[in-house]
C-alpha cells in the first residue's frame, strides 16, 4: 500500500515519517502505548448515554437527540465515521425534528479518546455544518486535545489499512 489516504490533507513530511513508522512495524506500538485506555461503551444504549452526558455537559442548550446508535455500515456505504442527520415530520399541525448521530462500529474497539473525539466532532455538526473556524472552535472547547486526537485517529486508521 502506497497511498495513505487518511493522511491525504497532511504534508508530505509527516506523510513519510508514518509511512516509515508502518514498514517498520512501530506505529501501531507508539499509538497503543500513547492511548492505553479503552472504553465500556459496546451498545446503542450506552453510546446514547455516553453521548447525551457530554451532550449535557457542553452543549445543554441544543436540540434533544432523538437516537443515537452504532452503525454497521456507516464506513462502508458513506465513506464516513460518524453521521449527524436532522429528519423533519409532520405531528398535527406542528414540524417535528428528530436528531441522529451514528457512530461507525469500529469505534467499539477503539481507545477511549478515539470515540470522545468523533462523539464531540458530530455533536459540533448540530450547531455547526460545515467544518469551518467555528466549528473546530467548538470542537477544542468540548475536547481541548481534539486536533492531536483526529490526527492520531488517522493514523489509528492508517495502521488498520496497512493490516489488511
Amino acid at each position: 500500500m502506497s497511498e495513505l489516504r487518511y493522511l491525504a490533507g497532511y504534508p508530505p513530511e509527516l506523510q513519510e515519517q508514518a509511512r516509515v513508522l508502518l514498514e517498520q512495524g512501530k506505529l501501531a506500538g507508539i499509538l497503543a502505548q500513547r492511548y492505553p485506555q479503552d472504553h465500556k461503551v459496546r451498545s446503542n444504549k450506552e453510546l446514547f448515554d455516553y453521548v447525551q452526558e457530554l451532550k449535557n455537559k457542553h452543549m445543554r442548550n441544543s436540540a434533544p437527540l432523538g437516537k443515537v446508535l452504532f452503525d454497521d455500515k456507516l464506513k462502508v456505504i458513506r465513506g464516513a465515521l460518524g453521521l449527524h442527520t436532522t429528519a423533519t415530520h409532520q405531528q398535527g399541525n406542528k414540524l417535528r425534528k428528530r436528531r441522529e448521530l451514528r457512530v461507525a462500529s469500529l469505534f467499539k474497539e477503539t481507545p477511549a479518546d478515539f470515540l470522545r473525539m468523533i462523539v464531540v466532532h458530530e455533536l459540533a455538526h448540530m450547531k455547526h455544518t460545515d467544518h469551518d473556524k467555528s466549528f473546530y472552535k467548538l470542537c477544542t472547547y468540548m475536547e481541548p486535545d481534539y486536533h492531536q486526537l483526529e490526527f492520531d485517529l488517522r493514523l489509528y486508521l492508517t495502521v488498520q489499512d496497512w493490516q489488511e
